[in-house]
Parts: structure tokens; sequence; C-alpha cells
């Protein structure tokens, strides 16, 4: 039937809306959590601040995609949405460290939710031949959120209170509640929740049908975590004095080919994007450990984005492509899983190799782009994989 319905429904924009305002309630506090820990006196612990959350989020991916087959996409949503509600609340009552810490734990609840069900709700309402657009736009719809509400975060926080930050940003999530409260649901033969659909088994942990896109995905998106681990100290060696324009280009770009060419993967396949996709952006990634001025790191942020925000659509389109209707939820619970296993790994293995000294940029980051043409070669390989399998 999706393929007989119009993509731009009233559904369809009330969903990316509701996912805006999702992104920006979690993220417009992030940028002040770093010294609100750190008045806490756990300035020692500010890297947990957001490994925790990632933990949260990946743990809980079983239990999303589960229950977005089974009891709803809806549901599905409007509880992860509801953790930020709550835990943004929470914030000014917790004011030890421990207390915050095993806040941003539980908060990681929020994004192990939410994503998913509305990844499978956009497969549910889109036409077959236009999911890379419709995947494009709902990343869009998060970009923005995620871009536009941390420097409001901050503003409240300088002018008036963190504590009205919290609130504000409770309030956000507030309304993407609402919005979600009138959409109807996607999943047919629904089933009312039980205590006992929160029991996984290993089937559960992810889909077989995902499991190819959800490599190349967690293979590429390891350039993700080594931009938020080394970029902020390059820009700095390099004599960018103010850090965050690198990510403004990054974002910029992203959003513009999430635009642009978010009709490609559904014009000319998955795969053949796919493979052009990963080569521009290992390249992007070469020119980035060959920055040598702030304009160069600029520009290859710009280039860099662009090409991720092509990748990004076209593996999650391709994701949907290869699942099954009944098993949506947790294919994009797989898929979302390689994504915070990639971006950690990322985060970890650069930090390691990089080691505070600026010699190692280029190390750094022809790694990251060696595991992109990693993620290619599998990509080349993987039919004739599949292939002897079913012989077999």
């Amino acid at each position: 039937m999706s393929e007989e319905l119009p993509l731009y429904t009233a559904q369809f924009w009330l969903l990316c809306l509701s996912h805006a305002l999702f992104a920006g309630s979690f993220n417009m506090i992030i940028p002040e959590l770093p010294a609100y820990l750190e008045s806490m006196g756990g300035g020692d612990y500010k890297g947990l601040i957001i490994a925790l959350f990632t933990l949260m989020a990946g743990l809980s991916r079983p239990f999303s995609g589960k229950l977005t087959d089974t009891v709803g996409r809806v549901p599905v949503m409007i509880f992860g949405t509801l953790v930020c509600v709550v835990c943004s609340l929470l914030y000014p009552l917790l004011t030890t460290v421990s207390g915050f810490l095993l806040l941003r734990f539980f908060h990681g609840f929020s994004t192990g939710f939410k994503p998913t069900a509305s990844s499978a709700y956009v497969a549910d309402i889109a036409p077959v031949h236009r999911r890379g657009e419709a995947m494009g736009i709902l990343g869009v719809s998060m970009n923005l959120g995620s871009s536009i509400f941390p420097p409001v975060g901050s503003w409240l926080a300088m002018a008036y209170s963190i504590d009205l930050m919290f609130y504000v940003s409770s309030g956000l999530a507030l309304l993407s509640i609402l919005i979600l409260s009138g959409l109807r649901e996607t999943l047919r033969d629904s089933v009312p929740f039980r205590p006992n659909l929160l029991s996984v088994g290993k089937k559960d942990f992810f889909e077989p049908t995902a499991i190819a896109p959800a490599v190349v995905i967690g293979l590429s998106y390891t350039s993700f975590g080594v931009l938020l681990t080394v970029v902020p100290d390059q820009a700095v060696h390099l004599g960018m004095a103010n850090k965050g324009l690198f990510f403004t280009s990054f974002t910029a770009m992203g959003l513009l080919s999430r635009l642009l060419a978010g009709r490609a993967s559904d014009r000319f396949g998955r795969v053949p994007v796919l493979r052009v996709s990963l080569v521009l952006t290992a390249l992007s990634l070469f020119s980035m450990g060959s920055a040598n001025s702030p304009a160069m790191l600029l520009a290859t942020a710009g280039f860099l984005g662009f090409c991720t925000g092509v990748l990004g659509p076209t593996a999650m389109a391709w994701v949907v492509d290869r699942s099954p209707d009944s098993h949506r939820g947790r294919a994009m619970a797989t898929a979302f899983i390689a994504l915070e296993i990639g971006i950690g790994g990322g985060a970890l293995y650069s930090a390691w190799l990089y080691d505070s000294d600026p010699e190692q940029f280029g190390l750094v980051f022809a790694c990251s782009a060696a595991l992109c043409l990693a993620g290619l070669l599998y990509v080349f390989l993987q039919p004739r994989w599949e292939s002897r399998r079913q012989d077999d």
C-alpha cells in the first residue's frame, strides 16, 4: 500500500516536527553539562557524560526493537520521549556526582527507543520508491533539532539559570509527545504491553537481514567518533578561534546533501550510491588528516558532512529494503547498535592513536578512511558471500 501513498503527508511532517523537538530536548543541555558536572566536583568524570548515555542507548535497542514490532511504533516513540521529559526535570534535583551520572545513564533510554520506532514508522508510511528520500528528511529534522537548540540552551543557562534550561528541555520533549499522541499507529495487529515482552533472547539482539547494512554503518560511522574526539584539538592546533565552526560546516553541508541527494539511492539503487559515498567519505577523511589551515579544515568538514549526509540515509533505507515488515523495528535496532558501536569505537581508537600529539592527526584520519574502504570492500564482496550461503 505504501507505494500508492504520497510521502509528504501531514503524518510525515508531524513525525519530523516531533523528531526535531526530541533531538532539541536532549541536545540543548549537552554544551553546559561538563561545566555543570565540574561545579559538583565531578570534573574527572566528564568523559562519562556521553559514554553512559550512549551505553544505555545501545543496551536498550533489543528491547525497543522488539516492542516496536509488537506493541507498536507510536507507544515506543512516546516512551522514549517521555524519558527526556522526566530526566530533564530530575537534573536540578539530583545534585551529587553519582546522582548526575546515574541520571545520564537512564537518559540514554530516550535515544535507544525514539529513533528506532521513528525510523520504522517512516518506513511504514513512505512509498517504497522514496524510502531513501524519506530517511534523508527524517535525518534533516534530527540534525535541525541538534543544531538549533544547543545555543538556546547555553543562552538560557547564562542569561537566567541552568535549572531553567533543564525545564525548557523537558518542555520541548513534552511538546514532542503531544504531537506523537495525534499520530495513527502503523503497525498492524499490535498487542497491549505485557511485562513478558521485556524478555529478550538471542534473536532479539539482531535482525539477520540487517547485518550487511549494519556492517557498513558500523565501519563508516567510526569517523563520527573520531570527529568528536580529535577535531576540537585539531582546530585549536590550526589556530581556529571558534571550534564550533567546524561542526557548523559539517552539519550545514550534511543537511544540504540530505535535501539534494535524498532521492539518489531511490533512483540509482542503494548499493551503487553506497559505493560512491564510501569512496568520497574516505577521500574527505584523508583530506582532514592533511588539513594545514582553518580554511582547509572548514572545507574538508563541509565535504565530509556532504558525503555522510548521503551515506547515512542510503544505508538506513537499505536496512528497510532488506528487512521483513514484521521485524522492521528489530532491523532498525540492529542498525543503530552498529552505529553506536562505530561511534564509540572511533572515539576510543582515535584517542589512543592521537595521544595528544598533533603529529598523529594524519594517522588517525588515515585509519578512519581505511575503515570506510573496508566497508566498500564488504559491499563488493557481500553479494558473493550471500549467494554462497544460499547455495549451501
